[in-house]
């Protein structure tokens, strides 16, 4: 009996929790951790930059058309592959053929891991090859430049691929793309290439001021292959002056290469930057450029912009791809 008391008595003092009052603490839990999700996610999502990538993608043509070699099934897997390795969320395309091979290259790069659901193909005079577009975000406006021209030498000459403009907003934050790929330096009977490509660079300078002067802190991408050096007419063009210049964010590998350049201060680093090869005359250079607005550089990432180093980079383009990381916050 006095065991029994002494048991009867220790229970009487252990804590009981009803079933009521158990169930109310794990939804009070639940609550806290759901409003914690609320505020902490969209912080957290906020920290994490946009990666937008320009890539030239070398006549990635997959039925017939002006004699053009069609794309090989080694080109389009080392294409996704250059493609995968700069992990773009926004990714403008040059040298595309039809809004077929567009929709290829995307299911193909789905089938790797990398979904970018949102697509814009811009077709201008160029019958073969468009500027291009692949996002994971949705375009909030699509401006067509297709119809874009200039007088040379008395003849009315049109911008071959024409420049394709979008609009974007992650998280609040807002941006703007203009995709170019001006005239080669091939030539051709109608002009002077170089000059086609200055008129063209002109034209596109033109839009870039339009938007500049709407909304001088517009946040602003001008990218694409522009088929010319830094220090050229064309580029200078684009570039501009004053408080609407453009900023070179040029991207270069990440092989340990850092800082200035000890010769001269005024030149960029003596980094790896070719973006091309031109195989005629074994020469690499840089040609493909991703551009700031003044408003916008204030959000580079620059630690986190590069031109990924794929093995076999040219089996799939005389190009390699440029990615930038930029914040998604105003600065």
């Amino acid at each position: 009996m006095v065991a029994e008391d002494r048991s009867a008595r220790a229970q009487s003092r252990m804590p009981t929790f009803s079933s009521s009052k158990l169930n109310n603490r794990i939804v009070k839990k639940l609550i806290i951790l759901f409003l914690l999700g609320v505020v902490l996610g969209p912080l957290g999502q906020a920290q994490t930059p946009i990666r937008v990538a320009s890539y030239n993608v070398e006549n990635y043509i997959l039925s017939p058309i002006q004699n053009r070699p069609l794309k090989t099934k080694l080109a389009q897997a080392k294409v996704v592959e250059s493609i995968l390795a700069a992990k773009p969320d926004v990714l403008a395309l040059q040298e595309v053929g039809t809004i077929k091979a567009l929709a290829k290259l995307q299911k193909d790069l789905k089938a790797k891991g990398l979904k970018l659901p949102y697509v814009e193909h811009l077709k201008s005079f160029d019958p073969a090859i468009h500027v291009a577009y692949l996002s994971r975000y949705p375009f909030r406006k699509i401006t067509k430049h297709d119809n874009e021209s200039y007088l040379l030498n008395g003849r009315r000459l049109h911008v071959g691929r024409g420049f394709a403009e979008v609009q974007i907003s992650v998280r609040g934050y807002d941006f703007s793309l203009i995709n170019a790929h001006l005239k080669s330096k091939r030539k051709v009977p109608e002009a002077d290439q170089a000059e086609m490509r200055l008129q063209e660079a002109y034209r596109l300078r033109r839009i870039i001021d339009s938007r500049l002067k709407s909304n001088p802190e517009i946040n602003l991408v001008v990218l694409g292959d522009f088929n010319d050096y830094y220090n050229s007419k064309p580029v200078k063009a684009i570039v501009g002056r004053g408080n609407s210049r453009l900023i070179d964010t040029r991207p270069s590998e990440r092989n340990g290469d850092s800082g200035p350049n000890l010769r001269n201060s005024k030149w960029f680093p003596r980094d790896i930057s070719w973006t091309h090869f031109y195989g005629v005359e074994d020469v690499y250079s840089r040609i493909d450029y991703i551009m700031l607005s003044p408003g916008m550089a204030r959000e580079l990432d620059r630690a986190n912009s590069s031109i990924p180093v794929v093995p076999n980079w040219g089996h799939g383009s005389d190009h390699r791809p440029v990615v930038i990381s930029v914040h998604a916050k105003d600065r």
